[in-house]
């Protein structure tokens, strides 16, 4: 029994996420020798994967939806937690924060996630089937929060720029906070059925095969550990990001490749999840994911950093420029041809993926 418990404790999906959590505690908001730097990078590493084991196993306790639910909303939680601590830094910069942080996160799971899913789903298998009831609801919630939220700013005259009024905040915040209760509500309980993974035949899918649940205590043990481990990613993301800052200035890189970076490491433990679900048929738990990810980074971003903005000093910047405005819109396109059929060839993952390239080649050179 004590050697049981002791190996437990050893196990490393157990020792580094809480590891992890105390070097970011001990280098938080401090300039870093390279020997550090390179001990919080492999930190970070391990994290990832840590969440993604214990986000699993939550998972497979609690079943489909509620899984990627899970995942899904404590990495955007603990996101906009670590949002709003940078707009509080002050800055020029963090009058965007936000929106170049929704945007990047948005970009990276309706094209990234999903367009890599779509196609390792449909390299196994010839083509990749999912659920279009379901998947259609999450991209039109989606589609809507980031025109609301992102797009409209950009067209309003009762406040100068890209940028809300008062009232428009309010409305746009409340809207938000809406939708994704009605989403997660349709999600989880009325329509379940339109999230779950689905046979070749458009038939609901049995549970997985290769092993049993796993028992109650073990589930709420990885649910506890889950949240350490995503605080030591986004925390070790932070830490990271003035090594971030100063290689892509020495590159002449833009400053808003920094967000790009950051965003696409907090988003590491969803995207293998993800790609992890597809590799096993469950492209529709892949796709949960993706965009349960990009409507949670919206929904719940947006009403935070409102709130914030109350105390906060400084503009909310939350209208897209032109070339992000072009690419949101071929963004939901392209989604909606993909979402229709209910299933995908290579060739539907082959182009999410040249949109999220475009995106990251104009984040370089804008």
């Amino acid at each position: 029994m004590a050697s049981s418990l002791r190996a437990g404790v050893l196990h490393w999906t157990v020792a580094v996420p809480l590891l992890a959590v105390v070097l970011t505690v001990l280098t938080w908001g401090r300039g870093l020798p390279a020997a550090v730097v390179v001990l919080a990078g492999l930190f970070l590493a391990g994290a990832v994967l840590a969440a993604v084991h214990h986000a699993e196993v939550v998972a497979h306790r609690v079943g489909e939806p509620f899984g990627s639910l899970v995942l899904a909303v404590a990495v955007t939680v603990i996101e906009v937690a670590l949002i709003v601590t940078l707009m509080a830094d002050g800055g020029g910069k963090s009058a965007t924060l936000a929106r170049d942080t929704v945007f990047a996160a948005v970009m990276i799971t309706c094209n990234g996630i999903v367009g890599l899913c779509l196609l390792v789903g449909a390299l196994r298998r010839g083509v990749a089937v999912f659920n279009p009831e379901g998947t259609g609801a999450a991209l039109a919630t989606v589609a809507t929060l980031a025109t609301l939220s992102l797009a409209l700013p950009t067209f309003t005259t009762s406040a100068p720029g890209p940028r809300f009024s008062t009232a428009q905040l309010v409305f746009a915040s409340v809207a938000s906070l809406v939708l994704y209760g009605l989403f997660v509500a349709t999600q989880t309980v009325r329509h379940r059925d339109y999230f779950l993974p689905v046979t070749a035949q458009g038939e609901t899918a049995g549970a997985e095969e290769h092993a049993g649940p796993p028992s109650r205590r073990a589930a709420l043990t990885s649910l506890g550990l889950l949240v350490p481990s995503l605080v030591a990613v986004v925390g070790l993301a932070k830490v990271e990001s003035p090594t971030i800052e100063s290689g892509v200035a020495a590159a002449g890189l833009p400053s808003s490749v920094v967000g790009v970076v950051i965003a696409l490491l907090v988003l590491l433990p969803e995207s293998i999840a993800a790609v992890r679900a597809a590799r096993r048929d469950r492209v529709q738990t892949s796709l949960n994911l993706g965009l349960g990810s990009a409507m949670a980074s919206i929904g719940l971003t947006v009403p935070a950093v409102a709130a914030a903005s109350v105390w906060l000093k400084g503009p909310l910047v939350l209208g897209l420029g032109p070339s992000h405005l072009v690419l949101l819109a071929l963004t939901v396109a392209v989604g909606t041809l993909t979402v229709i059929p209910g299933r995908a060839t290579p060739l539907q993952g082959g182009v999410h993926l040249a949109v999220l390239a475009a995106y990251l080649v104009l984040a370089v050179s804008p």
